[in-house]
């Protein structure tokens, strides 16, 4: 089904092969995703990447804050495409006026910098810049991890708003030269497989084992010819669930004609490796082989086939169960295995949505293998969201939307809440299937700090549909007899967005004012790192994996994204609830010490006795709080998972690993130390010790990668040795400075 091969691989007039005419240094330079990011590059060295993108996006959880600061950092207008989307706050029935407040203040910066703004349930953030900005050989940057257009031959980033501001104000996107993996794809799809199949399969392949983890996926082979633009964009939004950096494909006819049915058929452009490609892995996908998929709670690369699944669902589940029980530490409980009734699993709820379940082919074959049928009068909701109003107006006129109506489906607005708990949130102990891109806890609304949980099954719409229509009972597509679909000839009516998407490009109006609401708050004052570093511990996880869904929920939160300090009080609120008043707690001593106080307080007194510091030692000093975490940053872009703690007064993580580059951008952009340990360090702290990093600055600016500190736990003091590596010459200067904004207000006085 899927072969991962860990060695340098050519590819030679498209066939594989062990050796080539040129060196693999050389060879490299033929792929796809060599070209298109050093056509990007700047720097001038092509080992050390300095990118600018063509364009940008980002949706109503993360503009308004990107715009803040680059705002404050001295932006005059967008210097290149970027639209604003709303399609994450659009329920504006949440948190009273808030929504829609920044929606107003997102059209007003539109007009008044040049952007491009798309009013609610107008389409989700994806597929808008699939519709109308992706281009070959182009690449996008987006405030949103799934920010993936590699299908439509364009190299596209998700990364924390930080990211994004950089570009506003004409900087880059900095990176080492990444790894390339080919992902060679063969045969074709059986009746009833879906693209969500063969992404669940292939993060099962890759993400646990880390195969591909900050690398760029090739997608090449003549098994891309055989599927829908559709089908591959279903697969390649889903790379971002491997950990993956971006992706890139194979350019063809069905490219061209995408692209021209949305009136850009300029923006084409054949792309292929050169003969003689190198590779650094390669993954070998037989999609002949690809059987419908399950993605278990809680992760998309907790895969098994849904084969397996139905002839075994009582052993499976509780597996999941033990999981659940062990990730929460018994503070909830999941019950699972009550669902197998009669041998067969029963679930709640289906969905379909979003930038990877809600595309045209999709919602057209559940609508097929429903057609004539019913979900059922029982507990068994069944919903579908369209990824834009142009893609609902051609489901609407073919007749795929009545379809489903009449099988007792609900069709609901363009709107990416499933996918981040702030629609259709299931029951507490119901279990929801998902053609969604995550299923993280909590991900889908529940809340298990407060005893909440429900779990979520990521599965291909088509075998959502066939559980649809056998009125909740876990069913294949692959098991139901149904005439799929002929392939429609596709329609995109682009006088729906002319009549209602503004396009300010190049017409920035600089005296327009920027309409404000009660609850869109500038940043506060972010202070410079200081020469010493007293850290104390605000929490320690010790979970394999720490996702960005924990460190700053999604759902309620979402409404506060406008807000830096109102969102700060959601930190770690789902995973440890005791963080924020330890946080706080934390900062309330800087500021005893800032006033010369600091013997006030009989804790931080007796730590700087046991560490021997004296009064012109906690002059040099800055307290903060640091949180540890095995490897945290899994999972979305949002760059509140750093800006959260570092507003609460945090100034470092300390981890063995970051789980994603993005997440350890956004700790750099906002100032937090990103210390690693060595992997067979042990890290004994627990919250309230405290760490002293001795001339933190000096060697910050010197690009030392060792920071031998001290830890006191229990009054006892432990040598600890922090690791900051890889820090180029910006990223040490931001953390020098305390925060991106800083950074640019001290390049706007010189």
């Amino acid at each position: 089904m899927i072969q991962c091969f860990d060695k340098g691989v050519f590819l030679n007039k498209g066939q594989l092969s062990a050796t080539a005419a040129l060196s693999a240094g050389q060879a490299r330079e033929n792929t796809m995703a060599w070209q298109i990011l050093q056509a990007h590059n700047i720097s001038g060295d092509p080992e050390r990447l300095q990118v600018r993108f063509d364009a940008m996006v980002s949706h109503d959880i993360t503009y308004v804050g990107i715009i803040q600061q680059a705002k404050a950092s001295g932006m005059k207008e967008f210097p290149l495409p970027y639209a604003l989307t709303n399609c994450h706050n659009s329920l504006c029935a949440v948190g009273g006026t808030i929504n829609e407040d920044d929606h107003m203040f997102g059209l007003s910066a539109a007009k008044k910098y040049g952007g491009i703004y798309v009013p609610a349930n107008q389409s989700v953030i994806h597929s808008y810049a699939r519709e109308q900005m992706a281009k070959c050989g182009a690449m996008i940057l987006g405030s949103d991890s799934h920010t993936r257009y590699g299908a439509l031959g364009t190299m596209a980033v998700g990364e924390g708003g930080p990211e994004l501001a950089k570009q506003l104000l004409k900087n880059t996107w900095d990176t080492p030269m990444p790894k390339v993996v080919l992902v060679y794809l063969t045969g074709t799809p059986k009746k009833g497989v879906g693209p969500h199949d063969v992404a669940i399969a292939l993060c099962g392949a890759v993400y646990k084992n880390g195969f591909v983890k900050n690398k760029v996926l090739e997608f090449v082979g003549d098994g891309i010819g055989r599927l829908s633009m559709d089908y591959r964009i279903g697969i390649d939004v889903m790379t971002t669930e491997t950990a993956c950096l971006t992706s890139i494909w194979e350019t063809d006819s069905a490219v061209q004609d995408y692209l021209a049915l949305h009136g850009r058929a300029g923006d084409f452009a054949p792309l292929h490796p050169e003969d003689g490609a190198y590779y650094d892995g390669l993954i070998e996908l037989d999609l002949s082989a690809i059987e419908p998929m399950a993605a278990l709670p809680f992760h998309p690369s907790e895969a098994v086939t849904l084969r397996e699944l139905i002839a075994d669902p009582g052993d499976i589940l509780r597996e999941v169960e033990k999981r659940a029980a062990d990730q929460f530490g018994g503070k909830v409980q999941l019950h699972l295995t009550d669902k197998v009734k009669g041998g067969k699993l029963h679930v709640e709820q289906g969905v379909i949505a979003g930038c990877a379940g809600g595309l045209y082919d999709n919602i057209a074959e559940a609508a097929a293998i429903l057609d004539g049928c019913d979900v059922g009068s029982g507990n068994f909701d069944f919903s579908v969201y369209p990824p834009s109003v142009p893609v609902e107006l051609e489901l609407v006129e073919n007749g795929v939307s009545a379809r489903l109506l009449r099988a007792g489906a609900v069709c609901k607005p363009c709107f990416c809440g499933p996918c981040f708990g702030a629609g259709d949130v299931p029951a507490n102990d119901a279990l929801s299937i998902r053609h969604t891109t995550r299923n993280f806890p909590n991900r889908e609304g529940s809340k298990p700090g407060d005893g909440q949980l429900s779990g979520v099954i990521l599965m291909d719409a088509r075998s959502i549909a066939a559980t649809a229509r056998n009125h909740g009972v876990l069913t294949s597509a692959a098991d139901v007899d149904y005439d799929a679909p002929s392939p429609a000839e596709r329609r995109f009516d682009a006088s729906v967005y002319d009549k209602r998407v503004y396009r300010g490009f190049g017409h920035s109006q600089p005296d327009a004012p920027l309409q404000y609401g009660p609850n869109i708050a500038e940043w506060p004052a972010i202070p410079a790192l200081s020469d010493d570093l007293l850290l104390q511990v605000a929490s320690v996880l010790r979970d394999e994996v720490t996702t960005t869904d924990e460190l700053i929920p999604s759902g309620e939160t979402s409404s506060y994204r406008s807000n830096p300090m109102k969102l700060a009080q959601f930190t770690l609120s789902r995973r440890d609830p005791d963080y924020v008043p330890r946080a706080k707690a934390t900062a309330a001593l800087e500021t005893l010490r800032a006033a010369g106080h600091a013997g006030e307080d009989d804790t931080l007194s007796a730590a700087l006795r046991a560490l021997g510091l004296t009064a012109e030692d906690v002059q040099r000093l800055h307290i903060g709080s640091v949180l540890f975490a095995n490897k945290p940053g899994d999972g979305s872009a949002r760059e509140q998972a750093g800006s959260c703690q570092r507003v609460l007064g945090g100034s470092a993580n300390i981890c063995y690993e970051f789980a994603t580059k993005r997440y350890r951008s956004n700790c750099v952009n906002w100032g937090l130390l990103p210390f690693t340990l060595a992997a067979d360090d042990s890290f004994d702290g627990a919250p309230g010790d405290f760490i002293y990093v001795p001339e933190v600055r000096e060697k910050v600016a010197r690009g030392d990668e060792e920071f031998p500190a001290v830890l006191l736990h229990d009054g006892r003091k432990t040598d600890l040795l922090l690791y900051l590596k890889n820090t180029n010459a910006e990223e040490r200067e931001l953390l020098l400075r305390g925060c991106l904004i800083n950074y640019y207000a001290a390049k706007a006085v010189n």
